[in-house]
């Protein structure tokens, strides 16, 4: 109970920390900040996957070519 509250507590703060640099930033100067640049708590491989685009997806697409004509 007290480790939720203590995210919770952090949650609120890292939300708080965000506007205030948000709103302080110059826009052209790059990407706005999130919450969990400020989070400490989060892991660090949970702020890495919010920065990197997902990977695509393999599969089998055969079902696919069934229904798009070759151009």
């Amino acid at each position: 109970m007290a480790q939720s509250r203590q995210e919770d507590n952090w949650n609120h703060t890292a939300a708080l920390l965000t506007m205030l640099a948000n709103v302080n930033r110059d826009p052209k100067k790059g990407r706005a900040f999130k919450p969990a640049d400020f989070h400490p708590a989060l892991p660090a491989r949970r702020k890495r996957a919010e920065l990197s685009p997902p990977a695509p997806l393999k599969g089998d697409i055969t079902m696919l070519k069934a229904f798009v004509p070759n151009a």
